[in-house]
């Protein structure tokens, strides 16, 4: 039943995510391309807006650091997800949805309070409440991917949603950077909450399950799986956390997370400074070359993200990564004195770019498959923000370059942490199957839609 087809469906059937594999699929890629609208916008467009037009590392650290500190706060949103819904509209779709109505109000708040480059403090709130309401959006669609997916889907959909997610990276610091370079950041803002605004119209139409209602006040009941399987205190949410999250290999998967967002604090902050600085360029320049180097990772992420996962299996394919991302890392510490080749600037954001796409889609599914379904928007929000603790950290760590010698130092300790995750990943042994409490299992083995499966 999980493969049934849109079109093969009865009438009552169809747009129904239990139902469909195609639609599972396509709504988790087209969720997170609506994710990476905002994180385009405030994680590249603005940052080279800001180099652009004479903010220093200190600053652009500053925002991007403020920007970055609601993903890793999402612990909270996982807790508050997995104890409190509204069924009758499914588990997880009533959060996206509201999710993304407050990212179209935020949005447009931005677009009249227009920050200028001088108001560091209200460009980094900006960037904080816009993510705050990312991150709702964030967990809701992963609590759904773990909710749905079969266990045969999720190499492939790890490729499309990480690289939807990149897609709409990529989408975003392109236009958004075009927007900002011609009418100015208001235009920017209100051209991402529009993007926005189409797919909440997308969502209203589907359902998570059979008989549920699309609308509040519409025809629908709760499903008897989403009945069995709820865990209405917090108690129980709680303990069952605890104990997934205090297994072995489940505290040995944290330091590879930060290491993996680690990096991506940092170039996120060198990439407009060595574009500004070193090469040159304004904030259109730097854009249009970030947005399709994105692209390309999206792309890479949908086609060959998920076959490698499938063909070399998660674990193979980021020790892989992490290989390269040192390497990639000593190339770049090395070629320091040609930063200003543009060249080699381009060649930098085109490879971590791709590389950073590849390694979160192979590292996607040792998260899931470690999660207890029960209370998956927890635990595995509790992965993804060590992930994007990292990120901060990065972030962070980037403005402190000066005290360092500089941005070519940062590459050292990037590769240096690469080491360290690349060590963790030889010398763990990482699941390879989900595993499903066996009273879950009796549960929700009868239940329409996927079936769980025991390891």
């Amino acid at each position: 039943m999980g493969a049934w087809d849109i079109e093969n469906s009865p009438p009552e059937g169809r747009y129904v995510l239990s139902l469909s594999r195609r639609l599972r699929l396509f709504t988790l890629f087209i969720l997170y391309v609506a994710q990476g609208v905002p994180i385009g916008l405030f994680w590249f467009a603005i940052p080279a807006w800001m180099a652009a037009n004479g903010a220093d590392a200190s600053d652009v650290a500053y925002v991007l650091g403020l920007t970055a500190l609601p993903w890793t706060l999402k612990l909270v949103n996982g807790f508050i997800m997995d104890r409190y819904t509204f069924l009758p509209m499914g588990r997880r779709r009533v959060w996206i949805v509201g999710a993304q109505c407050m990212m179209i109000g935020l949005l447009s708040a931005c677009a009249f309070a227009q920050p200028g480059v001088e108001d560091i403090l209200l460009l980094g709130i900006a960037g904080f409440v816009v993510n705050m309401a990312t991150t709702f959006q964030d967990v809701a669609v992963d609590g759904l991917a773990v909710d749905i997916m079969e266990e045969e889907e999720r190499a492939r959909a790890s490729g499309m949603m990480f690289g939807g997610q990149a897609i709409g990276i990529a989408t975003a610091t392109t236009l958004t950077g075009l927007a900002i370079a011609q009418l100015g950041p208001s235009a920017a803002y209100l051209l991402a909450a529009a993007f926005i605004g189409i797919i909440t119209i997308y969502m209203l139409v589907l359902r998570e399950r059979p008989g549920e209602r699309r609308l509040p006040w519409s025809d629908g009941e709760v499903h008897q799986r989403n009945l069995e399987i709820q865990l209405g205190a917090w108690w129980p949410i709680l303990k069952s956390t605890f104990k997934s999250l205090i297994l072995p290999v489940s505290l040995l998967w944290v330091p590879v997370l930060l290491v993996r967002g680690f990096h991506y604090g940092v170039f996120t902050t060198l990439t407009p400074l060595i574009g500004a600085g070193d090469v040159g360029w304004d904030e259109q320049t730097i854009s249009g070359f970030v947005g399709p180097a994105q692209l390309i990772g999206g792309i890479l992420g949908l086609t060959i993200g998920g076959w490698m996962g499938d063909r070399f299996g998660a674990k193979r394919t980021v020790i892989g990564l992490f290989t390269a991302y040192i390497t990639m890392s000593a190339v770049m510490w090395t070629l320091a004195p040609q930063w200003s080749d543009p060249s080699v600037f381009i060649g930098f954001v085109y490879v971590w770019c791709s590389l950073d796409v590849l390694i979160t889609v192979a590292a996607l599914p040792i998260s899931m498959r470690l999660c207890d379904p029960r209370v998956a928007a927890t635990q595995f929000t509790l992965y993804m923000a060590c992930s994007n603790f990292g990120i901060s950290m990065g972030a962070w760590a980037s403005g402190f370059s000066d005290l360092l010698g500089g941005l070519r130092p940062m590459f050292l300790i990037v590769a240096a942490l690469h080491a360290l995750g690349l060590v963790m990943m030889l010398a763990v042994k990482y699941p390879r199957k989900g595993a499903v409490p066996p009273s879950v299992l009796h549960d929700v083995a009868e239940a329409p839609g996927p079936r769980p499966a025991l390891s």
